[in-house]
């Protein structure tokens, strides 16, 4: 099925990355739970709600500071690498796609990427190592060395508008597509999760790799209920 498609769009959720060791929001125990993202809201409204949302950044951070690409991620860049796949369609916000050796254009991340910060007013980009030391050093939310507006994690929190540029390359590349090939996602979040069901209704062949089922399942033409490392390590 893989081999004769002539168009495949890849689409991967947290299950690739738990792989790599980080956890995901579900999973019983998560420090997710814990340490849950700031509605966008009320991030803009609250010097306070900043402070706590880089307290908990932070924490989150450390705990897979050592995540490195599973086979899964690098299943992936193979297939791009072999012409087949123009791109990954991301859930994820860890960066481990880049760290795959995917360029950034390869990489249609729908919910932004945690690595690095950008300011909310003129949009310029801070790198984390800046702004943990501001942080910690100050104990106040870091602000735009250019402008002086808000910094936040490049991440798309609740309540937050989904980036119109990935948004519509995903919906190109989930169009034109003859199979799309899931990884690693409950098929829960929209409308990143609509995805899947536009590519089959556009003719598309649907694979779903998950270790657990999906609410897509029965649409699907095949799934596989496996760990995806070892399914994705054929690629490679």
């Amino acid at each position: 099925m893989i081999q004769d498609a002539r168009i495949i769009a890849g689409f991967t959720g947290a299950g690739i990355s738990t792989e790599s060791g980080i956890p995901d929001f579900r999973s019983p125990g998560s420090p997710w739970m814990s340490n849950k993202p700031i509605p966008f809201d009320l991030f803009r409204q609250s010097a306070e709600a900043r402070r706590e949302a880089w307290r908990r950044k932070f924490v989150m951070d450390d705990i897979y500071s050592g995540a490195r690409p599973s086979r899964g991620h690098l299943g992936f860049a193979a297939l791009v690498a072999s012409g087949c796949m123009p791109a990954v369609i991301t859930q994820n916000i860890d960066g481990l796609h880049q760290e795959s050796g995917l360029a950034e254009e390869q990489v249609i991340e729908l919910h932004g990427n945690g690595t690095y910060a950008h300011c909310l007013a003129c949009g310029r980009r801070h790198e984390l190592d800046w702004v943990r030391r501001h942080f910690e050093a100050s104990g106040d939310p870091p602000e735009c060395v250019a402008c002086g507006g808000i910094l936040k994690s490049a991440t798309i929190s609740f309540g937050q508008a989904m980036p119109e540029g990935p948004m519509r390359r995903a919906q190109k590349l989930a169009a034109s597509c003859d199979l799309f090939l899931v990884a690693g996602s409950s098929l829960v979040v929209y409308p990143a999760a609509a995805f899947p069901a536009f590519a089959k209704e556009n003719g598309a062949q649907l694979v779903i790799v998950n270790r657990e089922p999906t609410p897509l399942d029965e649409a699907a033409d095949l799934v596989i209920h496996a760990e995806i490392g070892s399914v994705f390590s054929v690629f490679f």
